[in-house]
């Protein structure tokens, strides 16, 4: 109940990025190869992202 009004953090932010990301790259690579790599790679980035900042935390 309370936790309806917190804000996601950049961490959270991204990490949900990345979930989609992926998901959408698995059902890509399914159909059209060079297509699901361009969205992994999309999710790499955001990965090396996420990490960045548990780095300089």
């Amino acid at each position: 109940m309370f936790g309806l009004f917190k804000k996601k953090s950049e961490t959270e932010k991204l990490q949900a990025e990345y979930k989609k990301l992926m998901s959408e790259a698995h059902r890509l690579s399914q159909v059209n190869r060079s297509a699901g790599d361009a969205k992994y790679a999309e999710a790499e980035d955001i990965m090396n992202k996420i990490e960045a900042l548990e780095g300089a935390s």
